[in-house]
């Protein structure tokens, strides 16, 4: 996924630009930090204080010019309009949030809000349309048939959760004037590995692979995942 942004952040703007970044529900980091690395300005926003505090011991352990470029913010990612002015960012990060958010449109509509014209939303949501591919691979087959028509389920952290289908974010996001630009797939034949699961030593050929096949229909469409792009008309 962080080669797909990169390839987007290329494409949209010119070589050697220092964005302004807003992640949203950044978790411990780690994307915010990889951008900070390259220059950007980051502002993270974390509701859990569990992962604010991994974040936060994550950047005290970077060089000043790095943690200099970086600002945490604790709050609720729908709350965006209360930290910033509109147009504010040229890149927007939402990664692995919309599926804890009962009704996602309000949420993406701030988001397109905070983004400077001709800027850049990245969102990385479950896809609904794939659902039983889990279950199926893993011989349940019960749980795969029950799949195919929802878009709740069950994540590895055993939390009851949704899904998003591409037709209905590409709906959304040209409502709120932030039409697709480009989507891709991520975790397409990795998915059903164990959360514990040794790096195999060809880690690079995987990756290559899962990259290739991101971008490749018909395996983007069964990923786990879907990493959506829009740009602020």
């Amino acid at each position: 996924m962080a080669r797909q942004l990169d390839e987007q952040i290329a494409g949209r703007f010119p070589v050697g630009q220092r964005l302004r970044v807003l992640d949203v529900g950044m978790g411990q980091g780690t994307q915010a930090l990889r951008l900070a690395r390259l220059g950007h300005q980051v502002t993270g926003v974390e509701q859990d204080a569990t992962m604010i505090a991994a974040a936060r011991a994550a950047l005290a352990a970077e060089p000043e010019g790095i943690r200099e470029r970086v600002r945490l913010v604790q709050g609720d990612g729908r709350d965006t309009g209360v930290h910033f002015l509109p147009g504010s960012f040229d890149v927007v990060l939402c990664h692995g949030v919309l599926m804890y958010v009962e009704e996602p449109d309000p949420l993406v509509a701030g988001l397109a809000r905070m983004l400077a014209p001709g800027g850049l939303l990245s969102l990385l949501v479950r896809n609904g349309d794939a659902l039983a591919m889990r279950p199926g691979l893993s011989g349940d087959w019960a749980g795969a048939l029950a799949a195919f028509d929802t878009t709740a389920y069950r994540n590895r952290l055993g939390l009851d959760v949704r899904a998003d289908r591409l037709s209905a974010l590409t709906a959304t996001l040209a409502g709120i004037a932030a039409p697709l630009h480009a989507w891709y797939g991520v975790r397409v034949f990795t998915d059903t590995a164990a959360d514990d699961a040794e790096l195999p030593q060809d880690l690079q050929t995987l990756l290559a692979v899962e990259e290739r096949a991101g971008r490749t229909d018909p395996y983007r469409r069964v990923a786990a995942l879907l990493h959506l792009c829009g740009v602020r008309g």
